[in-house]
């Protein structure tokens, strides 16, 4: 046997679920993934560690033909790395709504004959007595009020920020809360979450197997990127002309520092919420799948994607950089700049409603997008883990909206609305780890050369030296930045908000990353033997072979019987 099995060894026996279907068409792995990037508002990265580390996912979800979770019987001592996983991929959902919330509740608006948030309709709601200045005053008569902030610098708001604040009493004259304000629960808002979780339970019953979901993300990706082309070209005619393309082109130096941080965070976050839904979105590939050359194409794809969305934000700022003479000494308080100050910019357009509608769709597209993948790679790395839940998929699926819908409601809220983009900043620190720890189970417990034996058995070609080296010993430096990265802003964080964020940290970043070792020595301890015996055989691989019974003894026969594992050879036989 080229394999160690389960039983003997106290952990639960794989049971593979040869119903689990496959994408409708071998493009729709490369949709999917592209569907990943649309979550992100970078603009720009790599390729280098993007594409290594996508033929590592790739290569444990096409092999295993399972999710993140069951894939680990590559070293069960780590399958804490899955639950971790769908760990985090449920507490990104639980907030991630908002970003569907946010563009529906302007596509909404967008239908009135003047929209709310341009200078004509601004009166309409505004207070114009609050001495509050905003960028209407400064393109119609170039005069604002001197209210400053602590810092020294003159404040200038943006009418549709100021629009979507105006719908919580405690941030209708300041927009972010007071951290002794009481809980103030939105219903419009509630409102919007309630319709965005029955699309996202819609799209489920309709679209819930493999090839029927593939075809609806393949359409999703091409129709939203389509709408994000035409936005593009649209904000290319935002007043200021070209005249932000020298500063994009040639950035100083503080924003190539930026950048290069910026890069290293995309590497990471390019994998799905909760780091491991590109295996579970591989595992619907067939097994002779090139994933080789589709790891190029996601990653020159996403990159793309990137640039576009960045290119959008970096327009919106010089749009409001445009409107003030003296922007070093006058703030635009421009927050979410993609999904609030947009729709100010887009007012000043020709067909403004047409626009607004174009554009929020795109958005909400994305977001749509981005929540269902997320979504199907949980419950699809669930239905492999636990084959009694395979029987009753459409309850468990359901049930799972329904938690999440109901878990959203907090971001309905005046404090969830300011503390959700600190939910985000904390998993850095986690998405990090995890991406160190599947560096070091792969490589080095599981060995290169199995890895590359393996990649070579299961695509027929090798995998190259140079790119093991690259993963080794450069992608970890990658990772170990974006930590520290994570770490920092978590602290920045924690220094100016209370003791929710705290609370928040330690929930989502560091009782998660222990839980990796304590589900590793819990596998131990139902084992057998002396304690180095039994971690050593709780980090070999246990039922790893391809899930076809055609393949799989291809590869007993391609591996044979004699092989050891790389670093934990153990030569008594296994009872």
């Amino acid at each position: 046997m080229v394999y160690e099995t389960s039983y003997g060894t106290g952990q639960k026996a794989f049971s593979p679920d040869l119903n689990r279907g496959n994408w409708e068409k071998p493009t729709d792995y490369i949709f999917a993934c592209l569907g990943l990037a649309l979550k992100l508002d970078v603009f720009d990265t790599t390729y280098y560690t993007t594409h290594d580390m996508g033929i590592m996912h790739s290569f444990m979800g096409q092999f295993s033909s399972s999710g993140f979770i069951s894939a680990f019987r590559l070293s069960p001592f780590f399958k804490g790395m899955g639950y971790v996983s769908v760990f985090l991929t449920l507490s990104m959902l639980i907030y991630y709504s908002i970003y569907a919330a946010l563009p529906l509740f302007f596509i909404i608006h967008s239908f009135r004959p003047t929209l709310p948030w341009s200078c004509e309709g601004l009166t309409s709601w505004f207070n114009t007595t609050s001495g509050r200045s905003t960028i209407c005053n400064v393109s119609i008569s170039g005069e604002y009020s001197e209210f400053k902030n602590n810092s020294g610098y003159k404040i200038i708001h943006v009418p549709s920020t100021l629009f979507f604040m105006d719908h919580f009493d405690s941030m209708r004259e300041r927009l972010n809360p007071d951290i002794n304000d009481d809980y103030e629960l939105s219903w419009h808002l509630v409102g919007l979450f309630a319709l965005v979780w029955a699309v996202i339970a819609f799209i489920f019953y309709t679209f819930s197997e493999p090839a029927k979901f593939g075809k609806f993300i393949r359409y999703m990706v091409i129709g939203t990127l389509i709408l994000l082309l035409m936005c593009f070209v649209r904000f290319l005619f935002l007043p200021g002309g070209l005249s932000w393309l020298g500063e994009y082109i040639a950035p100083k130096p503080r924003d190539w520092a930026m950048g290069t941080v910026s890069s290293f965070l995309i590497a990471t976050q390019a994998f799905g919420a909760g780091w491991g839904g590109v295996i579970t979105l591989s595992s619907f590939n067939r097994f002779k799948t090139n994933i080789m050359s589709y790891s190029w194409i996601i990653s020159f794809g996403q990159i793309f994607i990137f640039i576009m969305f960045g290119m959008v934000s970096f327009m919106l700022e010089q749009y409001f950089k445009g409107l003030v003479e003296d922007f070093d000494k006058t703030y635009v308080n421009n927050i979410w700049q993609m999904l609030l100050g947009s729709a100010s910019a887009l007012s000043t357009t020709g067909w403004p409603n047409l626009w607004t509608f174009i554009y929020y769709t795109t958005l909400l597209m994305a977001a749509v997008i981005s929540i269902t993948t997320q979504i199907f790679t949980v419950l699809q790395s669930l239905f492999d883990e636990f084959d009694e839940l395979r029987v009753r998929k459409q309850k468990v699926t359901f049930s799972l909206i329904g938690g999440l819908a109901v878990c959203s409601v907090f971001f309905c809220t005046n404090h969830g609305i300011d503390y959700f983009i600190d939910f985000t900043i904390d998993g850095l620190i986690s998405h990090s780890v995890l991406h160190l720890l599947l560096l070091m189970v792969i490589l080095w417990i599981y060995g290169r050369k199995r890895f590359q034996r393996d990649v070579e058995f299961m695509l027929g070609q090798p995998f190259a030296s140079w790119k093991i080296y690259m993963l080794r010993f450069i992608a970890p430096i990658f990772s170990v930045i974006c930590m520290l990265s994570g770490i920092g802003l978590s602290i920045l964080n924690l220094t100016f908000f209370s003791k929710i964020i705290l609370v928040t940290c330690i929930i989502l970043v560091w009782l998660p990353i222990l839980a990796i070792p304590g589900y590793g020595f819990y596998n131990v301890s139902q084992s057998t033997g002396t304690f180095c015996d039994r971690f050593k055989r709780t980090c070999r691989p246990t039922d790893w072979y391809p899930v076809e019974m055609d393949y799989r003894q291809k590869y007993e026969e391609a591996v044979g019987t004699t092989e050891t594992h790389q670093l934990f050879e153990v030569i008594e036989d296994v009872n």
